[in-house]
């Protein structure tokens, strides 16, 4: 466990890295030739750095091993982490439609040169692939962070887009399009950060994360379980915990009923990828007596 966490560390320094050189080239060629947007374009990437830097904080404290305080362990720090992540994103996306709003009201022309064209490629291809490698080694390590943290740096290609049909739209006399494309990218980073919350609310707020009947289904092909009822799920991505009620028979010796126990557990941690814990409790498989239909005479 320590290990994964010390690869997600690994890894979002590398993003980080990466997004401030990103963005101090934007910054510094949009000032050179007065291209306000891909200054902006620059700055929204600079805020990447901030979602890294929130997603390192996460990540180490979730790193840390169960305590008294914490006897199931830190991973819901991870958790909050890409919240606050999807809240960046969010305000990025009203900051974005905000000023897309404020470009139909200004009418400006930012000075277009191939060099500009050049700048956004490059960097676009740059958050391309830091994206693609870091949603993949998120769904690798099933890492909150790793995946909301692609999906703000995602944002950055939207917004870079936005300002390349720009810098396009002007050379064709067409400007009006630079806003309108903004107002669409800036509901594209919006669903996005609602999409991270509303995965992190199911983590925080113990929703349930696996079908009681799926679970339930697949323990009764272990042999030796004769029902099983109770059956509860919580967590997160990569961090599911499960506990139960099995039932055996009464006469089970205990070792066995225990080997029992522990099979189950296999089989679930084998079936689900994301369960890391399971507790059963083991209970004697009675039989109900039926219920007499016949009604008393007075």
């Amino acid at each position: 466990m320590l290990q994964k966490f010390k690869k997600v560390q690994q890894i979002l320094i590398y993003v980080l890295f990466l997004n401030l050189t990103v963005a101090f080239a934007k910054i510094v060629y949009g000032n050179l030739t007065s291209t306000l947007s891909m200054v902006a374009d620059g700055y929204h990437s600079l805020f990447d750095g901030v979602s890294n830097i929130i997603g390192l904080a996460g990540s180490l404290i979730a790193a840390r091993p169960p305590d008294v305080d914490h006897p199931y362990g830190h991973r819901k720090y991870e958790t909050i982490a890409s919240i606050f992540i999807a809240l960046l994103l969010i305000f990025v996306g009203v900051e974005i439609f905000r000023d897309a709003l404020n470009r139909f009201l200004i009418d400006s022309a930012p000075q277009v040169t191939a060099i500009s064209f050049l700048v956004i490629l490059s960097t676009m291809c740059i958050n391309y692939l830091v994206t693609r490698y870091e949603h993949k080694q998120g769904e690798l390590l099933r890492s909150q962070v790793l995946i909301a943290d692609s999906m703000h740096t995602k944002s950055d290609i939207y917004v870079s887009l936005s300002v390349l049909v720009s810098l396009v739209a002007v050379k064709l006399g067409f400007p009006l399009m630079d806003p309108l494309i903004a107002v669409v990218i800036s509901f594209l980073i919006l669903r996005a950060g609602y999409r991270i919350i509303k995965e992190g609310s199911r983590a925080l707020l113990d929703m349930s994360r696996i079908e009681e009947k799926e679970i339930c289904d697949l323990v009764l092909s272990i042999e030796g379980v004769k029902g099983c009822h109770k059956i509860r799920t919580r967590g997160s991505m990569g961090d599911i915990k499960v506990d139960m009620h099995l039932l055996v028979q009464p006469n089970m010796p205990l070792e066995e009923a225990h080997l029992i126990a522990h099979r189950v557990s296999k089989k679930l941690k084998g079936e689900y990828k994301d369960v890391s814990d399971v507790v059963v409790h083991l209970e004697p498989s009675i039989q109900q007596p039926q219920e007499s239909n016949s009604k008393k005479t007075s």
